[in-house]
């Protein structure tokens, strides 16, 4: 994983999007990671809402199914003594210790936009100037929205691949013309990478909507830390070829490539904190329902409530493995959040040219 670190692809084909865009597969995280497709659509792309579904079907298949198989069944365990209420009763203390530590956690989210005039007006000044060095450095307005500021830098990028790529084919000045073949085939493999990478990401990025991981997904695509390098290692071993139009040109595109990282980190802090207020509102509105759920678990649900079976299983066993599942629902939605939010995490760990993964 480099400072771009790994990118991502989706199951519905992104990756096939970007080897169209020309680029090479390895610009994307699914390739770099070595893991499958269905692993990081899991982690990553679903839905977060249906993978805490998911999770909680899974825990009362699991509850009804190890409930039936066990012996003395849960129908007789209740008939005999009350696991009902103690299981329920210790429910009620983990959903309200849980939310207590949610509405913690969008504190601690919040304190980060509060404070002083003075610290807000440093906020914009640092804001402003980083707009000004992209618009600088793009030719333009830098964007106000967050797709289209990525996307922005993104285009300068592959431009000055392309203009370096122009320059390098020309004649350079006196010296081995081999030093300058050499030149040119590394600045065509710099170019050829960067701005088919940067193309592949630039359409995964139009039309997509900051909130819903669409933006950060997209820009995980851009695997920019091991361009850095390769800009700088032409730098390096072929300074001798280059003209001086050719190194400032190198310096531009350095520049402009090291901007993206940053800004995608921008970007990220910002969903993490968009998708921390999401959570915390989430367990909140699922406390209630589990709450209620668990009430009346512990203070109706006795061996008579629920007679009768089903294909051989036991009412009671339905009705308490599907309470819960609603009870744990609260957990649900906390697990699924947070898969994405550590994958995300992990795999952008490093800013900057460093490269965390097995690699060439």
């Amino acid at each position: 994983m480099s400072g771009s670190t790994e990118g991502s692809s989706s199951a519905s084909g992104d990756a096939d999007a970007a080897d169209a865009g020309g680029t090479d597969t390895a610009d994307t995280m699914r390739e770099r990671a070595g893991e499958n497709r269905v692993k990081l659509w899991l982690l990553l792309r679903a839905d977060r809402l249906v993978v805490a579904a998911v999770l909680t079907l899974a825990v009362f298949v699991a509850f009804v199914a190890v409930a039936v198989a066990i012996s003395p069944s849960l129908a007789t365990k209740v008939g005999s003594s009350d696991p009902v209420e103690t299981l329920f009763a210790s429910m009620i203390t983990a959903i309200v210790t849980g939310a207590t530590l949610v509405v913690t956690i969008g504190q601690l989210v919040l304190t980060q936009e509060n404070g002083p005039l003075g610290d807000q007006r440093d906020r914009m000044d640092d804001t402003l100037a980083v707009r000004d060095d992209i618009a600088d450095l793009t030719g333009g307005p830098t964007p106000t929205d967050p797709a289209a500021f990525l996307d922005a830098i993104l285009g300068a990028a592959a431009g000055r691949a392309r203009d370096l790529r122009d320059s390098v084919a020309g004649q350079g000045d006196d010296g081995d013309e081999s030093d300058r073949d050499a030149l040119r085939a590394e600045v065509d493999d710099l170019a050829t990478g960067l701005t088919g990478n940067a193309d592949a990401v630039r359409g995964q990025l139009d039309g997509a909507e900051f909130g819903s991981f669409d933006v950060v997904f997209a820009a995980l695509n851009f695997d920019y830390g091991p361009k850095i390098g390769q800009i700088e290692r032409i730098a390096t071993e072929h300074d001798d070829a280059l003209t001086d139009d050719e190194r400032g040109l190198l310096d531009e595109l350095k520049a402009t490539v090291s901007l993206f990282g940053p800004a995608r980190e921008h970007v990220k802090t910002l969903y993490f904190q968009w998708a921390l207020i999401d959570l915390s509102r989430l367990i909140l509105y699922a406390a209630v329902p589990a709450l209620v759920v668990a009430g009346l678990m512990v203070t109706v649900v006795d061996a008579g409530t629920f007679p009768g079976s089903t294909l051989g299983v036991a009412h009671v066993t339905l009705a308490v493995g599907g309470a819960f599942a609603v009870a744990l629902l609260p957990f649900s939605l906390f697990v699924s959040y947070l898969l994405r939010v550590l994958t995300l995490a992990k795999r952008t760990l490093a800013i900057g040219p460093l490269v965390l993964r097995d690699s060439e």
